[in-house]
């Protein structure tokens, strides 16, 4: 919880520094005309006056009033370049929308939650409290994620990205095409029981194929599935050190030796079993393998 409460933090504070640039790139030109009267009224004015450009020059020698390569100015504000039909305060704002949905978009559409899942129960399975903590086991799961979901990653840039920042297509038509290879990554993990209650619960009539699954029954149905599937690897990972404490237990107790807690023995001798089988080799690569 403290490594989600720090991420939080960065993404609050990062958020605050967008919208005071997005502020400032909002105000338009006679938002900071006013401003500059103020200040010359209030202000005694010590900077000498240029002097009046004469008429007489020819207009090649005029002195330039106009930015060289500015972006071009509307009403709502400045045009990105590569995004048409967008506004930079419109965009902020879109921005910091989709930033604040970060954390729920990388649980729901990724490997994230079954990843973390398995780490906390075989953290738990150790009997190990704060070893490796919470931001090891989450930053972990990143960069497995990352490992996992880079291929979509590609795809969603060469197919939405690029063509939108050379102005084939909006913005919408790239969040549309972008849906394509997050549903193909989604629609091969969902179980068919999950897909089938959220189709009963929206009350949509049955598709021919888990390709055709909106949206709305393929994110939750998602999710759904790889929290079954954390709880499933998690549990058959819990049963070895379970039975060593078992054994354990059993034994101190047989000899009398009520007074010695028997976490105290087994604890070690489940660390010795996990370093002798080179467990991490054999998690990640189960896990890694498990979405091939």
């Amino acid at each position: 919880m403290s490594g989600i409460r720090a991420t939080r933090q960065c993404l609050l504070t990062a958020a605050i520094v967008l919208f005071s640039v997005a502020w400032g790139a909002a105000q338009t030109p006679a938002d900071l005309q006013v401003n500059t009267d103020n200040q010359n009224q209030t202000a005694p004015s010590t900077v000498p006056q240029p002097a009046p450009v004469n008429e007489s020059i020819p207009e090649i020698l005029q002195p330039v009033t106009q930015p060289i390569d500015s972006p071009a100015l509307t009403n709502n504000g400045i045009r990105i370049p590569g995004v048409s039909g967008e506004a930079v305060p419109w965009s902020i704002v879109i921005l910091l929308t989709a930033l604040t949905l970060i954390p729920s978009v990388l649980m729901c559409v990724t490997p994230f939650a079954r990843l973390l899942i398995v780490f906390h129960f075989l953290r738990q399975a150790l009997g190990l409290q704060t070893t490796p903590s919470n931001q090891t086991l989450i930053g972990l799961s990143l960069i497995l994620t990352f490992f996992l979901m880079q291929p979509v990653g590609k795809e969603i840039y060469d197919t939405a990205i690029v063509p939108m920042q050379a102005g084939q297509i909006t913005t919408m038509e790239a969040l549309n095409r972008g849906q394509g290879p997050v549903r193909k990554f989604m629609s091969h993990y969902v179980r068919e029981k999950d897909a089938a209650l959220f189709i009963e619960l929206a009350k949509e009539p049955r598709p021919a194929s888990v390709d055709d699954l909106s949206m709305r029954v393929l994110l939750p149905a998602y999710i759904l599935s790889e929290l079954k599937a954390g709880f499933q690897i998690g549990t058959v990972l819990f049963l070895p050190f379970l039975i060593v404490d078992m054994v354990v237990a059993s034994i101190t107790t047989s000899v009398g030796m009520f007074q010695l807690p028997p976490v105290v023995i087994s604890t070690p001798l489940k660390l010795l079993l996990f370093l002798m089988v080179d467990g991490w080799h054999l998690l990640i690569s189960s896990l890694m393998r498990s979405f091939n």
